[in-house]
């Protein structure tokens, strides 16, 4: 009796092993009308009727990664199992509780090719599907990589590196309910996210709807080249897959750069539209707050190949901000070389590469600071000095009457490899003001300034006693263009041992006055 069960249970697994495979090859090929590979298939007795498989390979119309060699599946799967009772074999359709999946890799062609997607799912392919498909309750799948191929030239691949999915059928023409864990290569960290995907649109995939809400914690910002810190997010999206709208918040309360690193906590919120077959991101608007300041920026990152990585491009406006908090978070001088109100407009640019992000970085803009002080001691007693000698008091200047005069600012900058250019920086405090042009590195190690000083009083006025009178000869050469005096002057060496001096090495100027007008936050 004994052998005779388990001859019958050897047949038995037989013929299963044989009705199966031909049932998960038939119904695929059917479901996507295209050829269908499965390597291995074993099927054993065992409270039921288990099932695993290994080499499952389902190919498209076309290869939806020709850059790659061989002729790439359209969804490849390195092992399966699923368990199901015994008379399950026999019905049809075949109903199956949970699929468990590891190492499928999903390879979506390039959006010009995807509606030929659309071929493989025809009427015809759903009436055999009927005849011979397996339903599945619910996918639980580990070790998933989403591969969205682009032809646009010079652009990778966009993968999606999803450590856990659990997907779950909520009916017939429904959307799948999803959980997700998702391996977020830069920075280091997992995403989770839970939500609705599809119904999926064979005819158009980027119509496909999506929606869900997502955590981001313990992002580990060290994994960029030049940033430092550990970030959180939340947020919600929602739309299509060629149009998805996120909303959400960040927080990284120890936000750095290496050039400067002088932590501070950094919050953002934010509003992007992803477009999910290519990547590519579109920021309207980001705002950003820290320290006692906040900053709104637009605009889209985008990925390039070569070198690989994003190519960020915003336009950044600053109207509620301080200027130390700027100096803080950008440079290396502690404490900020000056200090007081900024409005600032600038377009960025950070290209990928090795290099860290203040190499990396670009900036073109203008700004304006109003009632700055200088941190620098040094600096502010010669400021305190020209304002009170500019306005003919030397005495006064002698004595240090006058304390913490205000400088206002403003001017046109660059930044590029880790340098500020100023083209244009025109500065004035009560008595004197002043057109420069120079360089200031991040670092705070360089200054290097020229320009001209334009003051209200005569040379004469400004200092006392018998070089007053020596001087009332000098001073019809140095009147000009409206001013009291005129003069060239530079400052240079470094914050801690600034040099002021006469430029002998510029030119005077004669004739008509050529001094350029305020400059504007663009």
């Amino acid at each position: 009796m004994i052998l005779a069960v388990l001859i019958y249970a050897r047949h038995y697994v037989s013929q299963a092993q044989s009705i199966l495979r031909a049932r998960v090859i038939e119904t695929l090929s059917a479901r996507f009308k295209t050829k269908v590979e499965l390597a291995e298939l074993d099927v054993w007795l065992g409270d039921g009727l288990n099932v695993s498989g290994k080499g499952l390979n389902i190919f498209g119309p076309t290869d939806p990664n020709p850059s790659e060699p061989g002729v790439q599946a359209l969804i490849s799967v390195q092992e399966f199992r699923f368990h199901t009772g015994v008379l399950s074999l026999f019905r049809s359709p075949m109903r199956v509780d949970a699929v468990y999946v590891k190492g499928m890799v999903l390879n979506i062609p390039p959006k010009e090719d995807q509606g030929r997607l659309s071929e493989m799912g025809d009427e015809s392919g759903r009436k055999m599907m009927k005849k011979t498909s397996i339903f599945v309750d619910r996918f639980v799948c580990d070790d998933t990589e989403l591969l969205i191929n682009t032809s646009k030239p010079g652009k990778e691949p966009l993968v999606f590196r999803i450590g856990h999915l659990d997907m779950k059928e909520i009916g017939p023409g429904q959307p799948l309910r999803f959980e997700a864990t998702l391996v977020n290569p830069k920075p280091i960290g997992n995403i989770k996210s839970a939500g609705t995907f599809g119904p999926f649109r064979e005819d158009s995939p980027r119509e496909t709807p999506v929606a869900g809400d997502y955590t981001f914690t313990d992002a580990n910002l060290g994994t960029l080249n030049g940033i430092r810190g550990i970030l959180s997010s939340t947020g919600k999206y929602g739309g299509t897959l060629g149009r998805i709208e996120v909303s959400g918040a960040t927080d990284t309360p120890d936000f750095r750069l290496d050039i400067s690193g002088h932590p501070l906590a950094l919050h953002t919120d934010f509003h992007a539209i992803v477009d999910g077959t290519d990547g590519d991101t579109y920021l309207d608007p980001v705002k950003a707050r820290f320290l006692h300041s906040s900053l709104t920026a637009n605009g889209k990152v985008v990925r390039v190949r070569n070198p690989p990585g994003l190519d960020i491009e915003l336009n950044v406006v600053v109207d509620r901000a301080r200027i130390e908090d700027l100096l803080q978070l950008a440079v290396k001088t502690e404490p900020p070389v000056i200090s007081g109100p900024v409005e600032l407009k600038t377009k960025m640019s950070l290209m990928p590469g090795p290099e860290d992000v203040a190499n990396r970085l670009k900036l073109d803009g203008s700004f304006r600071i109003s009632a700055g002080k200088f941190s620098s001691q040094k600096i502010q007693d010669r400021i305190d000095s020209l304002s009170l000698r500019s306005r003919g008091e030397p005495q006064q200047a002698k004595e240090h009457a006058e304390v913490g005069v205000p400088s206002e600012m403003n001017g046109t900058f660059r930044l590029d490899a880790g340098m500020f250019t100023f083209p244009l920086l025109q500065f004035a405090v009560p008595g004197t003001h002043a057109d420069v042009s120079g360089q200031y590195s991040m670092d705070g190690d360089t200054f290097d300034f020229h320009g001209k000083l334009r003051l209200d009083a005569k040379l004469s006025q400004m200092v006392t006693g018998w070089k007053s009178i020596l001087l009332k000869a000098a001073d019809p050469f140095f009147s000009k263009h409206g001013a009291g005096t005129e003069v060239p002057f530079k400052v240079s060496g470094t914050r801690s041992e600034p040099r002021f001096g006469l430029d002998l090495g510029q030119k005077a100027d004669a004739g008509e006055d050529r001094t350029p007008a305020p400059a504007k936050p663009q």
